[in-house]
């Protein structure tokens, strides 16, 4: 029988005068900004005996929070028996490759057939760790991007993992194919994305003062292939869509992307953008050890480099 896991109750006397949100993110660095503040608007944080609710408070020198993390939510989703490509797990995570197709989670026009209820399946301590519909998912893959991705199994290590990808200390690297070849061999695209202003489906590089977000992504050649080249990109922030908008932002879009690409598929049977979570490094949340998990190239992707480096050679 399992034992129900209880909510926490943490106590915080504060130290110095600050915005409540500052000064919980500074005090518990595990836990992401993005969710304490969710935890503030839900009631959760008293300050001084009061609830309170509002981010912006100002707390000062002395004043006690006390932050209660509530008990996880009981999880409707069914479990479903969907094979997994598994390239590490212990207790605490387990990391897959991805297929392009599969979805991550539940969303409006999937609620059945997602990583998720996979995930459910073969971890039957999974349900509640972190969103309710996102159990234990630290970041997210776009449906037809393949590739290594982790999933938490424990709220401790799903905090932990959430704090690694925001201090920059996890390293995620993609491998893609795109149009046309840069005139240089690397650089750094620093520009901001947010919602699009027309196409409320897209994302697009968008100034921080209305609305973007820092996105920041490193890129470097691999390997020319006559109008085409094969190109790895390292994020540094984790945007939606990021390496989609910022690549065709700087006129290379990624061969076969449905959104932000005009080109055709070369000839292939292309699921969507040949775009390949290819290798993620970071520490494992228990025992501090490296963790580097390199997902092997789906076969589309494969059979498109095949083609491209006969007819380009």
């Amino acid at each position: 029988m399992a034992v129900p896991i209880l909510a926490q109750v943490l106590a915080i006397e504060v130290v110095m005068g600050e915005r409540i949100d500052r000064c919980l993110a500074q005090q518990l660095p595990t836990i992401s900004r993005s969710r304490l503040v969710k935890l503030i608007e839900q009631g959760q944080v008293k300050l001084n005996g009061q609830i309170c609710t509002a981010k912006k408070t100002t707390v000062r020198e002395g004043d006690r929070l006390h932050l209660t993390i509530p008990s996880p939510q009981p999880l409707n989703l069914q479990p479903e028996p969907i094979p997994l490509d598994i390239l590490y797990e212990d207790e605490f995570l387990i990391i897959i490759n991805k297929p392009p197709g599969l979805v991550v989670h539940p969303a409006p026009g999937h609620a059945t057939g997602t990583l998720v209820h996979a995930l459910l399946f073969h971890c039957a301590d999974l349900a509640g760790i972190g969103d309710i519909l996102r159990p234990g998912i630290v970041h997210r893959l776009d449906k037809d991007t393949s590739g290594a991705l982790v999933v938490a199994k424990t709220e401790l290590a799903h905090q932990h993992l959430q704090a690694q990808l925001k201090a920059k200390t996890a390293k995620r690297e993609y491998l893609a194919v795109v149009h046309g070849v840069p005139a240089e061999s690397s650089g750094k695209i620093d520009l901001p994305i947010g919602r699009h202003p027309v196409e409320r489906q897209k994302m697009a590089v968008v100034s921080q003062a209305k609305g973007g977000r820092a996105a920041v992504t490193h890129w470097q050649i691999l390997e020319r292939l006559g109008k085409y080249t094969l190109m790895q990109f390292r994020l540094e922030t984790g945007r939606t869509h990021q390496i989609r908008v910022h690549s065709s932002y700087i006129g290379h879009p990624i061969v076969a992307d449905p959104v932000y690409s005009s080109g055709g598929s070369l000839g292939v049977n292309l699921p969507g953008q040949v775009l390949h979570a290819h290798k993620l490094t970071l520490n494992h949340p228990v025992s501090g050890e490296i963790i580097e998990a390199i997902a092997p190239l789906p076969p589309h992707f494969l059979k498109l480099l095949h083609k491209l480096r006969i007819v380009h050679c």
